[in-house]
């Protein structure tokens, strides 16, 4: 099983559901990684032998680079032993089974900037801004002009770079 997620708390909420739903399972293993850059992350083998679950769980998730998402696999004993590389095996393949199927969601990460400059320049930021797609959020325009920016965290520092080239002052944040 595959779920969006943005926070432990709510992952927590669904392994627990899958937990009780699937009550007679012998193991309900899991890997999550929540962040713009999958900075927070876990693994869990859940009572089977050392990374022989969640790592190759967590292995599909980071090779497809993708982030607030929880993958959770399911095991019945089915009687025969398939030994740690067979586990290692089952799990990344249920894994990836389970990604393959599902629809994955590009979310740009905005970063926040402060654009100052003088009034006579607005006509070149306004066409600078646009230029970069980034989003107004609130303008103030006096003898120096005040604009609040969103745009893609990966266009920033050639945004401002130029923005810097024709005259402005940026604060981040």
């Amino acid at each position: 099983f595959v779920y969006p997620v943005s926070t432990e708390v709510e992952i927590k909420e669904i392994i627990a559901s899958v937990k009780k739903e699937y009550f007679d399972a012998r193991h309900h293993c899991y890997a999550y990684r929540l962040g713009p850059s999958g900075e927070l992350w876990r693994a869990n083998d859940d009572g089977e032998p050392s990374s022989t679950a969640g790592k190759p769980i967590l292995g599909q998730l980071l090779s497809r680079d993708i982030s607030d998402v929880l993958a959770v696999v399911v095991r019945y004993f089915g009687g025969t032993k398939l030994g740690v590389p067979g586990l290692i095996r089952a799990y990344r393949a249920a894994a990836s089974d389970a990604l393959d199927k599902c629809e994955i969601i590009t979310k740009i990460c905005m970063e926040p900037l402060v654009v100052t400059f003088p009034y006579a320049g607005t006509d070149q930021i306004l066409k600078i801004i646009r230029e970069y797609g980034a989003v107004i959020r609130e303008q103030t325009y006096d003898n120096v002009c005040r604009i609040k920016v969103e745009l893609g965290r990966s266009r920033k520092e050639s945004f401002s770079r130029v923005l810097l080239e024709a005259g402005a002052d940026i604060i981040t944040g």
